[in-house]
C-alpha cells in the first residue's frame, strides 16, 4: 500500500494534514476513522495554528508511537523521524514551512503530508 498516496487522498478530501497521515495508517493505529479524525483535529495548520510543529509530523510521531511502542520510550525513533523530515522539508514548524514572516515557503502541505507518510512507512518496514 502506498501510504503517501493514501494520505494525500485524505488531505484532498477535506482532512487536515495530521488527520490525513493518521488515516493513512488506520490499520497500524487500530482505531476507527472517527477517532483518528478527532485525534488529528487540533493539528490543522500545525500545533497552535501554524506557530509550532507541522501537523503531518505530529501525526507521524503518533503513528510511530502506536506501532512501535513496546514499553520503552521511542526517543531515538522520534529524533530520527524529526531529523529526516527537517532534511527533506527545510523546517519542522508549520510557520516556517509556509514562509510566514519570510514570504519564502519551504514546503507545501501536500509535500509535508507525503514526506511524513513516506518516512513512517519506511520506519515501519525497517521494523518488520
Amino acid at each position: 500500500m502506498d501510504r503517501a498516496q493514501t494520505a494525500l487522498e485524505f488531505k484532498h478530501s477535506g482532512s487536515n494534514c495530521a488527520q490525513a497521515v493518521l488515516l493513512a495508517f488506520a490499520d497500524e493505529m487500530g482505531m476507527e476513522e472517527q477517532t483518528l479524525r478527532q485525534l488529528g483535529a487540533a493539528f490543522g495548520g500545525g500545533m497552535g495554528c501554524m506557530e509550532a510543529t507541522c501537523g503531518a509530523l505530529c501525526a507521524a510521531q503518533m503513528v510511530l508511537g502506536r506501532a512501535l511502542f513496546r514499553g520503552a520510550p521511542l526517543a531515538a525513533d522520534a529524533r530520527t523521524l524529526l531529523a529526516r523530515f527537517h532534511a527533506q522539508t527545510g523546517a519542522v514548524r508549520c510557520r516556517d514551512l509556509k514562509g510566514l514572516g519570510t514570504g519564502r515557503p519551504l514546503c507545501s502541505c501536500d509535500d509535508c503530508v507525503r514526506i511524513a507518510a513516506e518516512l513512517v512507512q519506511q520506519r515501519l518496514e525497517e521494523s518488520n
